[in-house]
């Protein structure tokens, strides 16, 4: 087993959801060799992830590729650990049809200012200035429901659950996008880490959370991981998890790719020309 040069503890921020939580897997059960190092599992909301690595309070997290267009002196990205909606993603439901031309009069409940859903949402809608409200992602159907909002922005399992729930698919901003694009997926996710940390602690810490990938991948243990992530499934069945887990840990997850890279490339090009986002992002990957 490797040593690094400075072993500690480092503080490990994820979403409680079931593709994070399949994702970190080895991690958790300390099923994977760490190289030295141990973890501080932090799991909160990803907006709530987003305004700390503002804060550059976490090592190594989650977050938005929308909040990494913020952060870029702090932190750098790691080529694992991505989540990306490959003709699907985040979409706005509400409890009857209309026409998603008819979005810029409705009231949309969002899951935070700093999501990739978010920043999306602003792109197809091609302006920021919309009626929109913050509610917790776990909470946006059952603001939907109540009449609270006209329709809501689904992220993580609400993809697959919202006609279960009641609801109708307005807009599918993942279909939208890869349609538009000539076939990139949607760049939702990622896990950043400290640049401060020194450039062979990031090479190495790459390594360690690509093996936690590719354990909870591996079939002989898919489905261990997959029960592992149903405690943050709200409900969800093994096969539904499973599903879930499959649309956002999978070979993109392993490493972003060429199409990876260039769709989050063109989305934050793209944000900045609309003045979405304040300054041209040039993306750092950890080697």
């Amino acid at each position: 087993m490797t040593t690094p040069a400075k072993s500690r503890t480092l503080t490990l921020g994820h979403s409680p959801d079931p593709d994070d939580a399949f994702m970190f897997y080895g991690l958790a059960k300390y099923l994977v060799d760490t190289e030295g190092w141990e973890f501080e599992h932090i799991l909160q909301d990803i907006q709530t992830l987003n305004e700390r690595a503002l804060r550059e309070e976490l090592d190594i997290s989650a977050i938005s590729i929308h909040a990494y267009s913020r952060v870029l002196d702090k932190y750098a990205l790691l080529p694992c650990g991505a989540s990306m909606g490959d003709n699907y993603g985040p979409m706005i439901v509400a409890n009857s049809p209309f026409p998603a031309s008819d979005l810029l009069r409705k009231k949309i409940a969002v899951p935070g200012e700093m999501t990739s859903a978010f920043l999306a949402l602003k792109l197809y809608l091609k302006t920021a200035k919309f009626d929109y409200v913050v509610v917790p992602f776990d909470q946006i159907m059952d603001a939907v429901k109540s009449g609270r909002v006209d329709c809501g922005l689904l992220i993580h399992e609400g993809q697959l659950t919202f006609e279960r729930e009641g609801f109708v698919n307005i807009v599918n901003l993942g279909e939208w996008w890869y349609e538009r694009t000539g076939g990139l997926p949607l760049p939702l996710g990622a896990n950043v880490v400290r640049k401060s940390l020194g450039k062979p602690a990031l090479s190495q810490l790459n390594r360690v959370l690509k093996r936690s990938i590719e354990f909870a991948l591996n079939p002989t243990h898919r489905r261990a991981a997959v029960v592992h992530s149903m405690q943050w499934g709200r409900g969800m069945t093994e096969e539904l998890a499973d599903t879930f887990v499959g649309m956002y840990v999978n070979d993109l997850t392993l490493d972003f790719g060429p199409r990876g890279r260039a769709g989050v490339e063109r989305f934050l090009k793209e944000a900045h020309e609309l003045d979405f986002i304040a300054n041209p992002v040039a993306l750092e990957f950890v080697d």
